[in-house]
């Protein structure tokens, strides 16, 4: 069941490390999500939620391999997740790449609720 539970957190934690490369300037992030990032506030703000998302990223892989981690790693990563799709569902009409976004944070939701359970199961 811990086998379960690690490869759940690394799937979220690989899914949250992927924006990361946004951090490297406006071309990563246009490509990225298909956005014109050229207003530079507006790019500062993108930049920063990249660290931010390496972060949990970071948080949620090394949550996978330390099980006194892992629940809260479960909670944070949940919130992420739950927090974005209801934005995008909230907002609607979101462009081709935030739609491969959304599928990806479904994954990410699934693979959680399965590392939530699952963690439960063994207590």
């Amino acid at each position: 069941m811990q086998t379960i539970l690690t490869l759940c957190l690394i799937v979220a934690a690989i899914i949250h490390l992927l924006p990361t490369m946004g951090v490297l300037g406006v071309q990563q992030l246009s490509t990225l999500y298909q956005l014109d990032l050229s207003e530079p506030n507006l790019a500062i703000l993108m930049r920063h939620r990249a660290v931010l998302f390496g972060l949990l990223g970071a948080f949620l892989m090394w949550a996978a391999f330390k099980p006194e981690l892992q629940l809260v790693a479960i909670v944070a990563g949940l919130v992420s997740v739950v927090s974005f799709l209801i934005l995008a569902y909230g907002t609607g009409e979101y462009n081709p790449a935030i739609a491969k976004v959304v599928k990806a944070d479904w994954i990410a939701l699934i693979a959680l609720l399965v590392a939530f359970g699952t963690h439960f199961y063994q207590k």
